[in-house]
């Protein structure tokens, strides 16, 4: 991730996040909270290293305690200039200095803590050597709905990203089509993105006739033929914020079998919104879809989960699953995408954003869920 979180968050919002996040640690057994550059860090604190090097940057939250960030001495000033830095003391080390000691002097050297799932190897190992006694979970493991529950300001900010990738796609269904490579599809969805405010573009998903197929299929050279179903998945960051969404659409008139495969995903896809509303479990979202696919006997080529928590990143937790009895809770955001997939033929997938609210869902994502026809 590149860049900030928006301005509009001030040192107030990110003390309180670094505050309910040490109390959160605490309540869940932890010593405290080690956080790595990444989007927890930007999330935490609104700082982005200027490189992700091997010099060790890292916050430090623990209840009762004010949060620290261990940083080199050499990105400090960059650093102090982060939205969140008025809310923390930064503690600066000098190349030659140990920055493991020191960090291990802000630590219980016998506690356990979570730490940030893409903190190097190089650092955890280095701070096991320091605190020999200290122990680790991943803050997925640990504390997996920690970033979850967005607020108003936050859910503002999703919004406006579904909005910008909705735009996207009613100017990507305007686009030629046929005798087109996918990668270059692919391009225009980039470059409409962008256009439409998105700093940082993460997927492109271009999958034409057969390659339709393959729900994570990269976009290749594969010529668009008149009589291919596309299915187009993108998305990426704008303000710092995920979009991400699926439309299935037919270069030409598609056949009785492919209206009614799409068909079939679409209601699917509208079984899973409506099983959205506080307390559901995760896996009543996915229960719902998977029901209307397997019922209609394509159950077999349903073959990923039903949904994804998004936010300052496009995949987290909470996961729409079976097995996943966690409670929605309203500010949740998530992916509804269940689709179909016909080795050797065509696939279908349909994925609307969808937020929480106090009687049901909200989607994120407006544009037409029908079969659109392109040329």
């Amino acid at each position: 991730m590149t860049g900030s979180t928006p301005a509009s968050f001030t040192a107030d919002d990110y003390r309180a996040r670094m505050e309910r996040a040490a109390r959160t640690a605490a309540e869940a057994g932890l010593a405290g909270l080690l956080v790595a550059p990444g989007p927890d860090l930007v999330w935490l604190t609104g700082y982005t290293p200027p490189a992700v090097t091997e010099r060790l940057t890292l916050l430090v939250l623990a209840a009762g305690q004010d949060p620290v960030l261990v940083v080199p001495a050499l990105e400090a000033p960059d650093a102090q200039k982060a939205a969140g830095a008025p809310a923390l003391a930064l503690r600066d080390w000098t190349d030659g200095k140990d920055p493991y000691a020191a960090t291990a002097a802000l630590l219980d050297a016998s506690g356990r803590f979570g730490i940030s799932d893409n903190a190097w190897a190089l650092h955890l190992l280095a701070l096991q050597r320091a605190m020999p006694g200290s122990s680790y979970a991943s803050l997925t493991e640990a504390l997996p709905m920690l970033r979850a529950v967005k607020d108003a300001a936050e859910l503002e900010l999703m919004t406006a990203a579904g909005a910008a990738a909705d735009a996207t796609f009613e100017e990507i269904r305007n686009v030629p089509f046929a005798d087109r490579r996918e990668t270059q599809v692919a391009a225009d969805l980039d470059r409409l993105l962008r256009r439409h405010g998105h700093e940082q573009v993460d997927f492109t998903i271009v999958a034409s006739g057969p390659n339709g197929a393959n729900p994570h299929h990269e976009a290749g050279d594969r010529v668009i033929e008149r009589g291919d179903m596309v299915v187009l998945d993108f998305g990426g960051l704008k303000d710092g914020y995920g979009s991400d969404t699926s439309r299935t659409v037919h270069v030409g008139e598609p056949t009785d079998e492919e209206r009614r495969v799409h068909d079939i995903v679409r209601e699917a896809q509208e079984a899973g919104f409506r099983a959205v509303r506080p307390g559901a479990a995760c896996q009543d979202v996915d229960r719902a879809a998977r029901a209307v696919i397997a019922g209609a006997g394509y159950g077999e080529y349903f073959i990923h989960r039903t949904g994804h928590g998004i936010g300052v990143t496009t995949h987290e937790p909470p996961y729409m699953i079976e097995g996943e009895e966690r409670p929605l809770v309203p500010g949740m955001c998530f992916s509804v995408e269940p689709g179909i997939y016909l080795p050797g033929r065509f696939g279908v997938r349909i994925e609307d954003i969808v937020t929480v609210i106090e009687d049901g869902g909200r989607r994120l994502n407006t544009t037409p869920r029908e079969l659109v026809i392109v040329e």
